[in-house]
Parts: structure tokens; C-alpha cells; sequence
């Protein structure tokens, strides 16, 4: 299955409270995740607000375009965009953008 892997910025006055909300990530979201095809969907956070995503799905696109028409995502992006530094008016899953994949050790 490809894998995917993004970068985004949270704001270092806020990561206490992002670490908090993602401790309790709200049912209908994991579960829309699920729907939408994510999977083995993992957060890393560095202590300077480096974010790093990593997802496992058939299609990626298909699988943020499944997210993007849930009410539950829509209502979590607007509560999550002010945690992140540089969206430039795009909402956090707007900007995530793939890195390219160098090296897998199978």
C-alpha cells in the first residue's frame, strides 16, 4: 500500500493544547478517517513545532477528497487551522503536501 508523508508547522505557543486535542481525537473523526481509507495514520510532533504525518492509503487524493465531504472534518480543519503556522488561508488539510519517498527498507 503507498505511504504517505507530510510536514506542517505548529505554533510553539500551542502545542501543549495540540497535544491535548489530539489525546482526544473525537470518535466521528476517527472514524471518518477510517472510512475515507486512512490508515496506519500516525502524528509526530517535534518540541519546535515540527509536524509529521505519515499515512498508509490506496489513493491519497481520493482519500482527502472522502475527508473533505464529511461535516466532521470541515468542523475539525476550522477548529485546528489556527494551530499551524504558514496555511497562507488554506486549511490545514489543504496543506499537506506529500513528500516524495527516497528510500524504503521492506
Amino acid at each position: 500500500m503507498p505511504r504517505v508523508c507530510f510536514l506542517l508547522k505548529v505554533r510553539a505557543d500551542r502545542l501543549d493544547e495540540y497535544r491535548a486535542r489530539h489525546a482526544e481525537v473525537w470518535p466521528e473523526m476517527r472514524a471518518a478517517l477510517s472510512a475515507a481509507g486512512w490508515r496506519n495514520y500516525s502524528l509526530f510532533l517535534r518540541e519546535d513545532g515540527l509536524l509529521v504525518g505519515y499515512l498508509e492509503t490506496g489513493d491519497f487524493e481520493a482519500a482527502q477528497a472522502a475527508m473533505a465531504a464529511t461535516g466532521v472534518n470541515a468542523r475539525w480543519q476550522a477548529e485546528m487551522a489556527g494551530f499551524f503556522e504558514d496555511l497562507d488561508g488554506r486549511g490545514p488539510d489543504e496543506a499537506m503536501r506529500p513528500l516524495a519517498e527516497v528510500f524504503h527498507l521492506d
